[in-house]
């Protein structure tokens, strides 16, 4: 969840720091444990601060230069997109893909604002200057696209399953008589209802970790929604639970900004893929949600409309 070249092309002038410096002192802090982390999980790059950075012509870009960039994110995925509640600390792989961002752009991290988003806020946020990207788990749509604009795609979900470790459940085929669990009104659990994947019973959940609860206490046999969110629960839950990666569905990734800011979007693209080909976008995710056992997939393409 999407060129040093064409990033070197999008930067010109802005001091938030004197000279090319390093995300910040914080992100040593990120190297250890996280809510959701371990002592084993790989630490996170460190990303250098672009102190000469500008997007001409872009609207957002012209506010809060010299300032503070605000990311809207959620809290609430482990290794995804995560607020530690003891000191308030965020971590996961969405959040590494906006500090990558935000350092191109200019910002190091006692410059970035993290601000949490519920999905039913997230277009009017973007709209209203509530937040200046958003990088959340957010699917790229067309009926999305009617209202603000994305970068990337930087991941490619896929509705998945979560299973015991050692679980017969090897893909959507197999939950035949068997019990699932999804969250209220979510889009997962709507397909998983469909009759052709034939479950006994599908339960609703008012979020996913409830779910989880229930599979580990064994109340249902598996939980499904976009497989980065249930990978960041198997790493949470390491040695118990698995991803059977086998996707039934697309779920492109974007990271959303206000419609119409065409320079804020190439510039968001141009970061996305100097760190894919840098390798920054892989040492991310096998920090977070890689913890899952899950191999990393290629990088996607970034969408150009």
């Amino acid at each position: 969840m999407k060129l040093l070249k064409t990033a070197a092309a999008a930067a010109v002038v802005v001091a938030l720091t004197a000279s090319v410096t390093a995300c910040g002192k914080d992100r040593e802090d990120d190297k250890k444990d996280t809510a959701a982390g371990g002592s084993s999980a790989p630490p996170p790059p460190t990303y250098k601060v672009n102190s000469a950075a500008d997007v001409k012509g872009s609207p957002v870009f012209e506010k809060i230069k010299g300032k503070t960039i605000t990311i809207g994110t959620k809290a609430d995925q482990p290794f995804l997109g995560f607020e530690n509640p003891s000191d308030k600390k965020r971590s996961g792989f969405d959040v590494e893909i906006a500090r990558m961002i935000a350092a191109d752009l200019g910002f190091d991290e006692a410059h970035i604002k993290f601000k949490t988003v519920p999905s039913e806020a997230r277009e009017i946020q973007i709209a209203n200057g509530g937040v200046d990207l958003y990088v959340g788990t957010y699917t790229i749509n067309d009926e999305r696209k009617k209202q603000i604009d994305f970068g990337g795609p930087y991941y490619i979900a896929g509705q998945d399953l979560l299973v015991k470790k050692d679980s017969d459940i090897k893909g959507p085929d197999d939950i035949k008589g068997k019990t699932v669990c999804s969250a209220t009104g979510a889009t997962p659990l709507k397909r998983i209802k469909e009759a052709k994947y034939g479950a006994k019973e599908v339960k609703a959940q008012q979020g996913y970790q409830l779910c989880v609860q229930e599979l580990i206490s064994g109340t249902v046999d598996a939980v499904t929604t976009d497989d980065s969110i249930l990978k960041g629960y198997a790493a949470q839950n390491k040695g118990a639970l698995k991803v059977v990666e086998k996707p039934f569905s697309k779920e492109p990734y974007g990271v959303g900004l206000k419609k119409g800011d065409k320079a804020l979007r190439d510039a968001v693209n141009n970061a996305l893929e100097a760190h894919m080909k840098n390798g920054d976008w892989k040492k991310a995710y096998d920090a977070t949600l890689g913890q899952s056992g899950a191999a990393a997939q290629e990088p996607p393409a970034v969408d150009r409309y």
